[in-house]
């Protein structure tokens, strides 16, 4: 739906802005407009003057545009583009270069003249880069001014590599990264010591001078930023809040990235609300975590007094507090493969049949045990039958020296026990070799490839033997999307689907677990869980998938919302204790695992520290006082 600014009713937002119905739909129609730029400059014999950006943000619209290009004819021959920014130093000739980013994912696959690309060079020595900049500046001045800058934005609200603090005036120029981009940047870098922390950028005034600036976000990582840009005050710790300024800016977002802003999260501040049961469970579940009061113990006046007046004239204070409080409750179970002989009218989970086939989907070998451990340990433990898939090889988050490790162990052994000892000698060399010449963020050799996912299906045998499933429903299924010995994964493909497909008939499951990362728009967790749909929806006539119910658990950053939870394991302290021993089964992910994040702690002090937290969250709206929790969402397909 989009949305331009409406002084006429109470709002908060102060950019016009487009919330889109999927990412894909929402890259066409910026594509759609650059694309009419480009059509009306030809029409009158001028030049298109492009800003780029990159990143994972704006793949969509080049995509379109591409397809564009092939599929009606487009053509880039009256377009001038300018980059916004590059690392800094950077060869061109990188993997990681922006050079690199826009040539695969645009320029080569269009007819834009290549004297017309212009992109900040990261290898200008150090004693020319003010002049470099000087002289983009001039270059884009040159050309007439840019016509349309599009733009992402970073989790610390930068635009370009403009980063908090920068001035509204800068122009192009060289810039310290935050450490905040850099721990982003460590996805493309494989770890973030390999990530340059300088840059060079457009600075925001340049940005400011765009005729039209459009901007995209996408996904949940975004939500608080856009948030802030939207709805918040103009000011140099959020770079991007000076859109507010410009004359002709437009955003879009997909519903994720849009979730933190007032008309989705809280819409009673906003506007008259049409009440349904979802919205009346999120509103007194805001109201009380707002005022820090159990919901039985919430009143009229607490209501009146927070804008959901309205609310309690349908129905009464009490009344509404009882049914919300009850609906909650009923979430809670220690039976998350149903009681047997129980009555299940008001459990989440069904009493028959018992005991189930569970099938639980693990995208990374230790997702399982990260996410939902304490689940399959219940789970093995009141006698269900369970089966693990881990759908990826996880080979790319294990460390050189580990697998360089494993390899002298091979050498090791076949010199003790006078097993071929040449051989394993000979792949101890290569990979020593190749770890001695491989630059970083380079693919892994094939050897390399198979060492290091034989040590993550090593460990994720002994978490499963230690939580009692039986070996022979342990699945390896090693989704052919992942397998690329690189952090850039190939799209879906009907390979992945199939190999997802041909299990779930295998097993024959009364319930499936998986990653619900609906608001990752671009990682392996939802590669894995589109998958697992598509397959589904193949599969949703066979007799047996009548009765198979579809819990969604999230990783090991974060939770559901309470509001929507479907099914609350409690955990006690030995359980989580056996847990967190299961999770140490995957040993080279202990300590400082290659793709961290944001948050520097282990896999096990996240997962605890999210299941503690849910447990205290359910404390305080009233219900039972639990040592930790995990939760699950019901998906309906």
């Amino acid at each position: 739906m989009e949305t331009a600014i409406d002084h006429s009713r109470k709002t908060f937002e102060k950019i016009p802005l487009t919330i889109a119905e999927s990412i894909s739909s929402g890259g066409k129609a910026i594509a759609r407009q650059i694309a009419d730029l480009i059509l009306d400059k030809q029409r009158t014999g001028e030049m298109a003057v492009l800003g780029l950006a990159t990143g994972s943000s704006p793949l969509v619209v080049y995509q379109e545009l591409i397809r564009l290009h092939k599929d009606e004819n487009l053509s880039f021959r009256n377009v001038i583009s300018f980059n916004l920014d590059e690392y800094y130093p950077m060869q061109g000739n990188s993997g990681q270069s922006y050079v690199h980013f826009m040539h695969e994912n645009l320029f080569r696959h269009i007819d834009i003249l290549p004297e017309n690309v212009h992109i900040p060079d990261g290898s200008v020595p150090s004693d020319h880069v003010q002049d470099f900049c000087h002289k983009y500046e001039q270059l884009i001045n040159e050309a007439g001014g840019i016509d349309i800058q599009l733009l992402g934005i970073g989790r610390n609200g930068h635009i370009g590599f403009n980063e908090p603090g920068s001035s509204f005036q800068s122009l192009t120029r060289l810039v310290k990264l935050d450490p905040v981009t850099v721990t982003d940047a460590s996805k493309d870098f494989v770890r973030e010591e390999f990530v340059p922390v300088m840059a060079i950028t457009m600075g925001i005034g340049t940005i400011l001078r765009a005729r039209r600036v459009i901007m995209m976000a996408w996904g949940e990582a975004k939500a608080r930023v856009i948030r802030e840009m939207i709805e918040g005050d103009v000011r140099e710790q959020i770079p991007a809040t000076i859109l507010q300024m410009h004359p002709r800016v437009h955003v879009y977002l997909d519903q994720w990235a849009a979730m933190e802003l007032a008309r989705i999260k809280t819409p009673w501040l906003v506007e008259v609300c049409r009440w349904n049961d979802e919205l009346k469970k999120r509103a007194v579940i805001w109201l009380s975590r707002r005022l820090q009061k159990p919901v039985l113990k919430l009143t009229s006046d607490d209501y009146k007094h927070h804008g959901l007046a309205d609310l309690i004239r349908q129905e009464g204070a009490y009344d509404l507090n009882i049914r919300i409080y009850h609906s909650l409750q009923k979430t809670i179970t220690g039976w998350p493969g149903g009681k047997k002989h129980a009555d299940d009218s008001e459990r989440p989970e069904r009493a028959l049949p018992w005991p189930k086939r569970s099938l639980i989907f693990s995208p990374h070998p230790d997702d399982d045990v990260i996410s939902m451990g304490g689940t399959l340990l219940r789970l093995v433990d009141q006698g269900h039958e369970v089966h693990v898939a881990y759908q990826t090889s996880g080979n790319i988050a294990v460390a050189d020296d580990e697998a360089l490790r494993f390899a002298g162990f091979l050498r090791d052994f076949s010199q003790a026990t006078d097993l071929v000892p040449k051989r394993f000698q000979a792949i101890h060399q290569h990979i020593e070799r190749f770890f001695e010449s491989k630059l970083p963020g380079a693919e892994d050799s094939p050897m390399v490839q198979l060492i290091k996912g034989l040590i993550r299906r090593g460990e994720a045998e002994a978490a499963c033997r230690f939580c009692g499933v039986m070996e022979k429903n342990v699945h390896f299924i090693n989704m052919p999307f992942y397998e690329t010995g690189k952090v850039k994964k190939n799209p879906l493909g009907e390979a992945d689907i199939q190999v997802v497909a041909t299990l779930v008939e295998k097993v024959k499951p009364h319930q499936i677990f998986a990653a619900g990362d609906l608001r990752d728009p671009h990682g392996t967790h939802r590669v894995c869980l589109d998958a697992i749909f598509a397959a589904l929806q193949r599969l949703r006539d066979k007799p047996w998938m009548k009765d198979c119910y579809l819990w969604l658990y999230r990783g090991a950053w974060q939770e559901w919302d309470i509001e929507d939870i479907d099914m609350a394991v409690p955990i006690s302290p030995e359980e989580l204790m056996r847990k967190r021993n299961a999770i140490f089964k995957h040993q080279s992910q202990k300590d400082s695992p290659v793709f961290p994040g944001d948050d520097k702690r282990e896999f096990w002090q996240r997962s605890e520290a999210r299941n503690r937290a849910t447990a205290l969250l359910y404390d305080k709206l009233g219900l039972a006082e639990y040592e930790a929790i995990e939760a699950f969402k019901r998906y309906y397909y």
